[in-house]
């Protein structure tokens, strides 16, 4: 069962290398609803504390990434500030993230609705490679992989900036900013597959009032990893009297910058604007849907009194 566990993981890293490498950063199908995990300067934009907490387990039937993460952030009450924490953990076979961070953001008006808030997060990463669940016979036995759980602490930053009022927001952000070297192997290289690769995320969206019942919210996260890995998220969220949503996005990207990845159905519920629960499922269209039944996300989050 080890043996075939090995299998299955080595052939996911050859075949799909690129969503693999993705991966060194926390993803979401709900991002809409992750903007602070996304980018540090959402801190401060809301005038309430609020924690969220997702849970994702991707790909269904392989033994593909799950991530569990943990935020919270507001304002500094009378001043256009805000802070955060955040912990997050992403697993795929052998290999693990765990990441404990905070942030700080500061926002200026620019006119009577129209807003611009800066926000840098600094936090430290523990990766882990497990090696016993590699453990083989003397058959299959390698040399190089270790049967001993190694780990390594590394510090990191994000930094991004948003622009936006309360009909429509367009941000950008840069993940893993100081692109470390995670493993010890590699010591002399300045490049390879043991260095954090930098992330650039570029999000917006516009809310749509249809009547007193109905909102609209189009929206678009766009992901790039450097070098050249490309990933396009675009969302269509319907609210009605701000308790229940539901949202598709069609994802594309990844494999090539034009190829389909999935698409996602949401759906939420927000009980007397304090309490938030959403649900997703990734129906894969790419070449994984010959192995892999789906993804899903559970989202839940908690909003404090209004503070300003």
């Amino acid at each position: 069962m080890k043996r075939l566990r090995f299998i299955i993981y080595i052939v996911l890293l050859l075949v799909f290398i690129k969503p693999t490498k993705a991966q060194q950063a926390p993803f979401y199908t709900q991002y809409m609803y992750n903007d602070y995990l996304v980018n540090p300067a959402v801190a401060g934009t809301y005038n309430y504390f609020q924690f969220r907490a997702n849970a994702r387990i991707q790909w269904i039937g392989m033994d593909g990434p799950r991530t569990m993460s943990i935020a919270g952030y507001g304002p500094v009450k009378s001043k256009d500030m805000g802070y955060g924490g955040y912990l997050y953990n992403d697993v795929t076979g052998p290999e693990s993230w765990m990441t404990l961070g905070g942030s700080y953001a500061y926002n200026i008006a620019i006119n009577d609705a129209l807003r611009i808030s800066g926000g840098l997060s600094i936090g430290i990463m523990q990766y882990k490679l497990d090696g016993t669940v590699l453990d083989f016979d003397d058959e299959v036995y390698d040399p190089v992989i270790s049967n001993s759980v190694t780990s390594r602490i590394i510090p990191d930053a994000n930094v991004g900036f948003l622009l936006y009022e309360t009909r429509f927001y367009v941000g950008i952000s840069a993940h893993n900013l100081f692109g470390n070297r995670y493993t010890k192997e590699e010591a002399d290289s300045s490049s390879g597959i043991s260095r954090l690769t930098q992330h650039i995320y570029l999000s917006g969206g516009y809310n749509i009032q249809l009547n007193r019942d109905f909102s609209v919210l189009p929206s678009a996260l766009i992901k790039y990893a450097s070098p050249g890995q490309l990933q396009v998220d675009i969302n269509a969220k319907v609210t009605y009297q701000r308790i229940v949503w539901g949202a598709l996005t069609y994802r594309f990207g990844s494999s090539g910058y034009f190829t389909s990845d999935a698409i996602a159905i949401m759906g939420g519920y927000n009980h007397e604007n304090k309490f938030y629960v959403g649900l997703a499922y990734d129906l894969t269209v790419s070449d994984l849907r010959r192995y892999s039944s789906g993804t899903i996300e559970v989202m839940i989050g908690y909003r404090f009194n209004s503070i300003r």
